[in-house]
């Protein structure tokens, strides 16, 4: 009997490349995808009987790997795995990878596009000339801005070389700065904090107990500063954020994460006119999800073939 491999990635569907590529390894796909939070009987049963598993960003708990007494692997088909216990997964043995460097060029171009709408403020435009109206307010130009980037992976580093084409001044905090890095100023997080106009997340969360983006550094913002987020929701407080958006302590936020997706109706976020939400799109590319689901599946392939999966995250 061939070993099951649960996929829960809503693009991948059977007769695709990955489904293929696990048949041939003798292995079975079996799907549900994941279209928001599941209830309490799905969560506790998903891992049922299956050795492998391709996963969305559904959040992934003790309790759920507890009797998860068949699984070996879970590969996440993004980067980021916050959402696993990964502690409670390497106590029952189970491997957790995932596939960075997929998706770094599609997250770039998101994070400068949010940019670009918020400078030309073209969600209001295209709103208005969809009701009729034909406005013509001044937008503001990226070049000449400067660009201030947290994290300096793979995506922060593809943001910065486009705002670096883009002839805005690129500063980077990082704890392992490219001296290398010639369209860029390394410099520390409370500079780029203050001195940038558009301000794009690229980090991991979950580093420490707060938030990265909390109150106090919404209020060391330029009064005219946007916050861009495409990296982890967790980075944000997002209740001091919309706070911030009310008061005009900054001008604007484009998230394309967020702590609890999709957005909540109650969410202090909704109905700002000054913030754009996107949902979860920022990595969304054709191109990036099949490198992602691929890699994915080779991780899941070489660890039930006793092999080491080249993106561990559990060691």
């Amino acid at each position: 009997m061939s070993a099951r491999i649960l996929i829960t990635t809503d693009y991948l569907r059977p007769g695709d490349t990955v489904d293929r590529l696990l048949r041939q390894h003798g292995l079975e796909p079996v799907y549900s995808p994941w279209r928001g939070p599941r209830d309490t009987e799905a969560q506790r049963s998903l891992f049922d009987g299956v050795a492998g598993a391709i996963l969305a960003s559904e959040p992934v708990t003790a309790d759920m790997l507890a009797r998860a007494h068949t699984l070996r692997v879970i590969a996440r088909s993004g980067v980021g795995y916050d959402s696993i216990d990964v502690a409670a997964a390497t106590g029952h043995g189970i491997r957790i990878c995932n596939t960075p460097g997929v998706n770094h060029h599609a997250v770039a171009e998101m994070a400068i596009g949010l940019m670009i709408m918020a400078a030309r403020n073209l969600r209001a435009v295209i709103t208005s000339v969809n009701q009729g109206q034909w406005p013509r307010g001044a937008g503001r130009e990226l070049h000449g801005a400067t660009l201030g980037i947290i994290g300096y992976g793979p995506s922060g580093r593809a943001t910065a070389n486009l705002g670096a084409a883009l002839g805005m001044t690129v500063l980077v905090s990082t704890a392992h700065p490219d001296s290398n890095g010639n369209a860029v100023q390394f410099t520390d997080l409370d500079t780029v904090i203050r001195d940038s106009d558009y301000l794009s997340l690229h980090t991991r969360g979950g580093q420490s107990a707060g938030k990265l983006i909390d109150a106090s550094r919404l209020q060391a913002m330029k009064p005219t500063a946007v916050l861009i987020n495409t990296a982890r929701g967790s980075l944000v407080d997002e209740k001091a954020l919309a706070k911030a958006l009310s008061d005009g302590t900054i001008a604007g936020a484009a998230l394309d994460v967020l702590e609890s997706e999709p957005l909540p109706g109650d969410s202090p976020l909704r109905g700002l006119d000054n913030v754009l939400i996107t949902s979860h799109l920022a990595g969304q590319t054709i191109e990036a999800r099949t490198r992602a689901g691929l890699a994915a599946a080779h991780a899941v392939i070489d660890v039930l073939e006793n092999r080491e999966p080249a993106h561990p995250v559990d060691r």
